[in-house]
């Protein structure tokens, strides 16, 4: 999503109480008129409705998607764990959402920082437009919409975590991260007067938002939780790639309703951003692959989806902005620096199990920086939240590094305190992980009484 580009298009209605105001207004803005058109007013278009209700499924599908992406990753004995964090986000932030999550993100502002709860249980939201946010879509379906943002935003840190985190304690720190942590960066950044919206950050899909909020509060949970048992001098080998495979199928698939659905419109910005998507996962696939090929001799599957993911994630704060050459760079850049990141881990100690740190954390930092870089006003003709030209350095506008390392600065600080703070609680009073003789077990065992894999 990004309510940033709807500014661009947002309909504005002047209402002179006078018929000698009418009579100035028409005389003044004479020559707008001939050179731009009088601006409608907001109506609701089927196209631009049904493009952002599919792109919202494809959204939602992409963390069916993540839950196979992990759950290849991980030993047999841990699949339905991993699977069921992913599954259960859909239900527990479904919930949360239309209660208070998005009236908190992007109802009526507070200093700059949050919404309030005048929204609450989507009191308010209904099926006219939201000018502030999208104004030829129901407010309904931009809120759906932005649910499957917040869907699969906790469930990505769940991978730093995997094999050993209690599944009641996930459950309650799903809910407090996505309400503390998720609502008032969504806020800041997307937000109708959020501080970041104002300072003309640009993220058109999520980089701050989504992958970098998780990405450094995966790495904080990592560090917390600890290693997992017998790591890493014990080998710990994916159970099935090709579901990993087929979940970065599904994830790249749903991408597109993640980056072009940010459009809110069907029209030519989705076009672009489905264009410098597709393009930019394919480089960061090639980009790692080909680095690891040459490190080690061996291009691996688990490489090349790895890639592929680290092109999407770097992508999704410039797609929209950005035009498909640039496109390339980023998503070959975030490939090879998240190898590198990834590559890390044995030399620094930590457990971030499956990467979630290494690539959405990295590689969001890395795109939204290259979003300051490549964004090309001449290419897209879109504006910043507020009102400039969304130029980036290399198209004649350095200042537009300033808002973009304050909206990672401030995003990193953030998540880090806060996620901190959460989860020092509820180790004190839940307690965050498994006990030895549980994670022996697996968690599919200990933590729901099931197996993947029937041993008859």
């Amino acid at each position: 999503m990004n309510p940033s580009i709807a500014t661009h298009n947002r309909t504005r209605h002047l209402r002179p109480g006078t018929a000698f105001a009418w009579i100035l207004l028409l005389v003044t803005s004479q020559t707008a008129a001939f050179a731009q058109g009088a601006a409608p007013a907001a109506k609701i278009d089927s196209g631009d409705t049904a493009w952002v209700l599919g792109s919202a499924a494809l959204v939602l599908l992409m963390t069916p998607g993540l839950a196979l992406f992990y759950g290849g990753m991980v030993r047999s004995k841990n699949v339905l764990g991993t699977v069921m964090q992913s599954f259960i986000a859909m239900a527990v932030i479904g919930i949360q959402w239309v209660l208070w999550g998005y009236s908190l993100a992007f109802g009526p502002d507070h200093w700059g920082l949050i919404g309030d709860l005048s929204w609450f249980g989507l009191n308010h939201v209904g099926m006219k437009p939201n000018a502030d946010y999208a104004a030829t879509i129901p407010a309904l379906a931009f809120m759906m919409f932005q649910c499957m943002f917040a869907v699969i935003t906790p469930a990505l840190i769940t991978g730093a975590f995997a094999e050993r985190m209690k599944f009641g304690t996930y459950l309650v720190f799903m809910l407090l991260w996505a309400t503390f942590v998720y609502d008032p960066i969504a806020h800041w950044v997307w937000g109708a007067g959020g501080w970041l919206h104002q300072m003309g950050a640009l993220d058109f899909a999520g980089g701050t938002v989504v992958h970098m909020s998780s990405g450094y509060s995966a790495l904080v949970a990592a560090l917390l939780i600890g290693r997992r048992k017998g790591y890493p001098q014990q080998e710990m080998r994916p159970h099935n790639l090709v579901w990993t495979l087929l979940g970065t199928g599904l994830l790249w698939f749903g991408w597109f309703g993640f980056n072009a659905g940010s459009a809110l419109a069907a029209n030519g910005e989705a076009a672009l951003a489905f264009t410098t998507t597709n393009t930019a996962t394919a480089a960061g696939a090639l980009g790692w692959m080909f680095v690891e090929w040459i490190r080690t001799r061996r291009p691996t599957a688990l490489g090349a989806a790895s890639g592929a993911v680290a092109g999407l994630v770097g992508i999704t704060p410039a797609c929209g902005f950005v035009g498909v050459l640039p496109s390339i760079i980023i998503g070959a850049g975030a490939g090879i620096i998240c190898f590198f990141a990834v590559g890390l881990k044995p030399r620094l100690g930590y457990d971030d199990s499956l990467d979630t740190f290494g690539v959405h954390g990295i590689g969001g930092t890395w795109g939204a920086l290259a979003t300051g870089l490549f964004a090309a006003y001449s290419i897209t003709g879109l504006t910043t939240p507020n009102g400039g030209h969304a130029n980036g350095l290399f198209y004649g506008n350095p200042g537009q590094m300033i808002p973009q390392f304050a909206g990672v600065g401030a995003t990193i600080v953030y998540a880090v305190v806060v996620s901190f703070i959460l989860l020092k609680i509820l180790d004190a009073t839940m307690g965050l992980r498994v006990t030895g003789r549980e994670e022996d077990s697996g968690l599919d065992v200990s933590q729901h009484g099931e197996e993947a894999y029937s041993r008859q």
